[in-house]
């Protein structure tokens, strides 16, 4: 065998290891294209579900005030009633009437079957708001040391291309592994990382 066919065996060698490495490189982008789409998805999760907890809270509150009002509004008629035993029948029972409605109201604020609205289903709707914000907010870590190990692959990747060697390839195989395992990690939350949660 002469020499140059040698040199065109091996030539013939690196393109197909190019190739190969072509392959990698675009499984590893689509890899971190589901990432960034994972990612962007945590942070809008999260987002939507801080404002949706904010305003579930807010009315919250305000129905806590109008409950809170009612309640010293049946308080005082009642008191005013128990000093003034001389009032006429009718006027007791406006007074009765009226207390009653104050109750009524009360308790309608305070738990609401129908329409999803009282204190306790607010109650309820704001801390699942808020577990279903902070699982975003302990996924979205994950999803951003993934992409920075992956495209830190991809770049490897390209290097060892040019380069021809092999030490680089093996090292973009290791970022790339362990990116592909925080990628699904962010979708799944299987493992914990506490490093990842440092400022969560």
């Amino acid at each position: 065998m002469s020499l140059e066919d040698v040199v065109e065996r091996l030539k013939g060698d690196t393109e197909q290891r190019n190739k190969w490495v072509g392959v990698y490189i675009g499984v590893l982008a689509v890899i971190l294209a589901i990432c960034s789409s994972g990612g962007g998805n945590a942070a809008k999760d999260a987002n939507r579900a801080h404002i949706e907890a904010s305003n579930t809270w807010a009315f919250f509150q305000a129905k806590n005030i109008r409950r809170s009002t009612l309640s010293l509004a049946a308080d005082e008629l009642e008191l005013m009633l128990a000093a003034s035993p001389a009032v006429s029948a009718d006027a007791r029972r406006k007074f009765q009437d009226k207390i009653k409605d104050y109750r009524e109201q009360m308790q309608k604020l305070t738990t609401d079957p129908v329409k999803k609205e009282g204190l306790d289903e607010l109650f309820e709707r704001g801390k699942s708001l808020e577990a279903a914000r902070d699982v975003a907010l302990r996924k979205d870590p994950y999803f951003d040391a993934s992409q920075a190990l992956l495209q830190i692959a991809i770049v490897m990747a390209s290097i060892a291309i040019l380069s021809n060697t092999r030490s680089t390839f093996i090292f973009s195989l290791v970022l790339a592994l362990l990116g592909a395992v925080l990628t699904v990690d962010g979708f799944t939350l299987f493992l914990k990382l506490p490093f990842l949660h440092a400022g969560h």
